[in-house]
């Protein structure tokens, strides 16, 4: 049976998350006692099922709707060398924001005409790197990163294809879209105020640079539909503008990525079939201006992260102090924190916990999941409905397979803890847990 949560919502529509007839929480046809007991906690789990049916959703929705693109994974979500073979293995290409990420898919042989590098403040020494190693399109986002390509360009005797990151004026949260033009943001090139425009004048100066076409992203976590319309009108118009005062016609169109996902009761429950319908949505707007403008159709890009690898994920811990202070609060301490998920600390960031022995059990507290690290705000998850706990127990926290592992730290000389892949009643370690000897290699 699916897990079910309060208010009557299912978990995660899939057969690879349920609750087996002992009542403990299942991932990927393995018990998560098994897996606390086997890798210890606290441990990444990812269920690779999960990760494979949406990539497989997401190509064939664009195959099926505008018939000439890709799927680029965002892979600041989750990054490591089994994801990266995985995607790959899906067809998808990927868009990576430093040369570590870089580095990582190249280690694994990613095909480099399929990576996108993304940033605001590339150095020179990842501009090189990724120019030496045929990076498929570099998005420009300031006037001196145009210097620096083209000298290290003429340098090695290269031209490099790039996109220009324009602000459409849509900012989207989750669900809100906002249809007001932000110059004042650290990414991209205002289109109303036409700081847009004059750059793609500056790129045209350059030989050594081709401009392949326009990048743009309004936000996270999006629920609505309307949000990503309003983008696609901006960004035709603009192209359409483009094309009538400089008669460049573009070959690519990236419209970035922001689907949401369901952390906890806040957040709308979306369907592999909803995901679909945005894309189908995002292909027709597009279609539809394209046409209205007398436009060529220009290859799109889309660039989903979070909606790929977040739900595949859960984290597990194991429950350590437990204090009740009467009439205020209870509190569950568990091995992990805000080392491993500092998403609460950072900006309250809500989440679903289980009890992985007892899912379904009898509510008994509420409690507040604290972590071990020395800081008041270590909290995972507030105001968690649970059945009685005692210590020893293995708790479940949903949807931490995005912004996780990938915003870990050492902080409090804590351990990064080690993520497993399951899938079919199998599972393996796709990145080792930190030994204490990894805290000090670097240390001189």
């Amino acid at each position: 049976k699916l897990i079910k949560l309060s208010k009557g919502n299912i978990m995660n529509e899939r057969k690879t998350l349920l609750v087996n007839k002992d009542n403990h929480l299942e991932i990927g046809g393995i018990d998560t006692l098994s897996l606390a007991k086997q890798y210890g906690t606290p441990l990444y789990v990812m269920d690779k099922t999960y990760v494979k049916n949406v990539c497989k959703s997401y190509v064939s929705a664009l195959d099926k709707s505008y018939g000439y693109g890709i799927i680029s994974y965002a892979s600041k979500a989750f990054c490591c060398k089994d994801i990266f073979r995985t995607i790959n293995a899906e067809g998808l290409g990927i868009d990576v924001v430093s040369m570590g990420e870089l580095y990582t898919a190249l280690s694994v042989g990613f095909p480099s005409e399929k990576i996108i590098f993304h940033g605001n403040n590339k150095t020179c020494e990842e501009l090189v790197y990724a120019i030496e190693n045929n990076v498929g399109l570099i998005v420009v986002d300031a006037y001196s990163e145009l210097d620096d390509i083209d000298k290290i360009c003429s340098q090695i005797g290269k031209k490099q294809d790039v996109l220009i990151r324009v602000n459409p004026g849509v900012e989207a949260h989750t669900h809100h879209y906002i249809q007001t033009s932000k110059p004042d943001s650290k990414f991209g090139f205002s289109i109303e105020n036409g700081d847009a425009l004059d750059f793609i004048k500056r790129i045209l100066n350059y030989k050594t640079l081709t401009l392949r076409g326009l990048h743009c992203h309004i936000g996270s976590q999006i629920f609505e539909q309307k949000s990503f319309i309003i983008a696609v009108e901006k960004m035709v118009d603009f192209y359409a503008k483009v094309n009538n005062e400089l008669g460049i016609e573009f070959d690519i169109l990236d419209l970035g990525g922001g689907f949401g996902i369901y952390y906890s009761n806040d957040d709308k429950k979306m369907s592999l079939d909803s995901y679909c319908a945005f894309i189908e949505a995002i292909a027709n707007s597009l279609k539809e201006n394209l046409q209205k403008h007398n436009l060529k159709k220009p290859y799109l890009i889309l660039e989903p992260g979070r909606s790929i690898v977040g739900e595949a994920g859960i984290t597990l811990y194991t429950v350590g102090r437990i204090k009740e202070i009467k009439g205020l609060k209870n509190y569950l301490a568990i091995d992990g924190g805000m080392f491993d998920n500092p998403r609460f600390a950072l900006y309250q960031a809500k989440y679903t916990v289980k009890s992985a022995s007892n899912v379904n059990g009898t509510i008994d507290k509420t409690y507040t999941i604290a972590g071990k690290c020395c800081e008041s705000g270590d909290i995972i998850a507030e105001n968690v409905a649970l059945p009685k706990i005692k210590e020893g127990d293995v708790l479940a926290v949903f949807s931490t397979g995005a912004y996780n592992y990938s915003m870990a730290s050492n902080y409090n000389r804590n351990c990064i803890p080690p993520v497993v892949m399951v899938e079919n009643g199998k599972s393996y370690v796709a990145v080792k847990k930190q030994s204490l000897d990894d805290l000090v290699r670097n240390d001189v």
